[in-house]
């Protein structure tokens, strides 16, 4: 015997915004996802504290054609800008 569900609707998987990208296989990013990883182990899987680790692994995704080349303030990166030594005092 088969159960009907009637009035249900049909679910349809939608792809991410982002689409997919390729898994590191080569493991050219794997010391910066390790070092991400331990930074969420260390805070308390509190991500907002390991935002330059996260930034780091995502700049290698990219350098290494493993995610499309994105602007790190579309990624949620506006507040996080690089820190220079333009001190000249």
């Amino acid at each position: 015997m088969t159960s009907m569900t009637f009035g249900q609707k049909k679910f349809i998987p939608t792809a991410p915004e982002k689409g997919s990208f390729p898994l590191d296989h080569g493991g050219q990013c794997r010391k910066l996802m390790l070092f991400y990883m331990r930074c969420l182990r260390e805070n308390g899987d509190d991500n907002s504290a390991c935002r330059q680790e996260s930034k780091a692994y995502l700049q290698c995704r990219m350098d290494n054609e493993l995610m499309t080349r994105e602007d790190f303030a579309k990624l949620g990166y506006s507040d996080a800008t690089p820190k220079t030594s333009t001190d000249n005092s």
